[in-house]
């Protein structure tokens, strides 16, 4: 999960994603495309959102996307399109690059709809953000839990 700075909409997607997933089976964390975050805490308002819908982000801490992540993960769901371009930017081979997606994609195919950034907004624009980004995980956890042979899924 890769946003701008690692603080607010991408430690909500780990978390939630995290929340519908088996975490014996998948792993899961966020990152993001700016250094100005990295080692700090979600921020305070992510952090609110996620306990009010009974997740603990507060483990977190920022970091910073890099071409060893393509080596490491078989998705990359990025926030936005400004996101987007940075992390294809990185990557080195035309595999690397399919890594690569919109999370809002596997709500809205081929729309190109973004996450919005709530950081200058209210409480309320998190709130938002935690509804969009909840939907979108719960169809790729049902679609990554589909992927696990019948035999491991216990």
């Amino acid at each position: 999960m890769v946003c701008l700075g690692n603080i607010c909409r991408s430690p909500l997607a780990e978390g939630i994603l995290k929340s519908k997933l088996n975490t014996q089976q998948f792993y899961v964390t966020s990152a993001g495309t700016g250094p100005w975050h990295v080692g700090n805490a979600p921020d305070p308002r992510s952090i609110e959102i996620a306990q009010r819908h009974n997740l603990d982000i507060t483990d977190q801490r920022g970091r910073q996307f890099s071409a060893y992540d393509f080596e490491e993960f078989d998705h990359i769901y990025v926030m936005d399109k400004s996101n987007f371009q940075d992390v294809v930017r990185l990557a080195h081979t035309d595999l690397e690059k399919a890594k690569v997606s919109l999370l809002l994609d596997v709500l809205f195919p081929n729309e190109n709809v973004d996450v919005p950034d709530p950081y200058y907004g209210g409480k309320d624009g998190f709130s938002a953000v935690y509804d969009l980004i909840d939907q979108a995980c719960e169809r790729i956890a049902e679609d990554l839990n589909q992927s696990i042979p019948e035999s491991l899924n216990k």
